[in-house]
């Protein structure tokens, strides 16, 4: 029997809410598939952060290091740490260090849920750069607190990172609808976007049989909106991903059906599966959180470990749960009501 081990990290608000919803689906898709899941749960998070001075210990990446994958439930506590604090010292240090540069979040409606379009149909794979551009945190203040004070953040572009992110996505077309949107701000941004231009129509080449499209984000920002149904693969830079992203959580229903997949494509480090909608202070401790975005994130985390049939079954057993209206209304269903109606969905699917 295949065990893989699985490093469990909570975080903050609804996350550890969510991450035992997704836990217990997957425990019982592995306990009725053949195949065993090893957990272990690690502490850190913004309390964390409060009680040692770090969001997780300095030998946290080595710890991490050697599980076979990574579900995070959400990170951040505003009130209390600064969102630049909570995420430079656990999220972007893990994607960067494990080379996680495939940011995959998927965006199409569930059966039974509705989205604030009429359009249906659409499914859109967005793909986010995920370990430099925008994120890269290089820069800097000088004469802090005065008038002359400025601020330099300055975005990175590598060609081996734009290349590989490109030829992840296009590899990914070819596998679906054969269709590629590369998103870029070149009339503006003449560097560093000219420059990912460039390599998309070098990159283009290798892959004859996919349709590439290059947009500006504003434009396909309104395409998202007005024909979600022409899209199929998007690619694009840390900050446009991070961006157009919740534009398709918005489109799916919502923040609660938002999944995402940090991925190592060579597969020389674990690979991180989180939800997108992040802490929410607001609901932490009321039950009501969904936790469907994390059970998808669950089901591409197995998907990933190799276990298809299982993820197959996760994707189901929501749908079918979905299309009876539960979790579909935010705060209608409580989180253990719908993590129940999902595992009662796959245990009925082996009878």
């Amino acid at each position: 029997m295949n065990t893989h081990k699985i490093a469990l990290i909570p975080g903050d608000g609804i996350g550890r809410d969510v991450t035992n919803a997704a836990w217990a689906v997957l425990q019982t898709v592995a306990n009725t598939s053949g195949f065993a899941l090893e957990g272990t749960e690690f502490p850190w998070s913004c309390a964390f952060y409060k009680q040692t001075g770090r969001m997780m210990p300095e030998d946290g990446i080595e710890t991490l290091r050697g599980f076979d994958a990574i579900l995070l439930g959400a990170v951040g506590w505003p009130a209390e740490v600064p969102d630049s604090v909570s995420l430079h010292g656990l999220l972007l240090p893990i994607r960067k260090a494990f080379v996680q540069y495939a940011n995959i979040r998927p965006h199409r409606l569930l059966p039974g849920v509705e989205g604030p379009l009429k359009a249906e149909g659409f499914d859109i794979l967005c793909i986010r750069e995920n370990t430099e551009g925008e994120y890269s945190g290089a820069g800097g203040r000088v004469h802090q607190g005065t008038e002359d004070e400025v601020a330099v953040e300055t975005a990175i572009f590598t060609r081996t990172a734009v290349e590989r992110i490109l030829r992840f996505g296009f590899e990914q077309a070819r596998a679906r609808r054969g269709k590629l949107a590369s998103v870029t701000k070149s009339n503006a941004q003449k560097h560093s976007m000219v420059f990912w231009d460039e390599i998309t129509r070098k990159v283009a080449a290798d892959y004859p049989d996919v349709e590439v499209t290059s947009y500006h984000v504003d434009a396909i920002s309104a395409r998202m909106i007005m024909a979600p149904e022409s899209l199929d693969v998007v690619v694009a830079s840390n900050l446009f991903g991070d961006i157009l992203t919740d534009i398709g959580a918005a489109i799916q229903g919502g923040l609660g059906f938002a999944a995402s997949a940090n991925i190592n494509p060579g597969r020389s480090a674990p690979s991180m599966f989180e939800p997108v909608h992040g802490s929410a202070p607001d609901i932490a401790g009321k039950g009501i959180a969904n936790p469907m975005a994390t059970i998808w994130s669950g089901a591409m985390m197995l998907d990933h470990l190799g276990e298809k049939d299982a993820a197959a079954r996760v994707m189901a057993a929501l749908s079918s749960v979905t299309a009876i209206g539960i979790g579909t209304v935010p705060g209608k269903d409580s989180t253990d009501a719908i993590t129940a109606a999902v595992i009662a969905a796959l245990t009925s699917s082996k009878d």
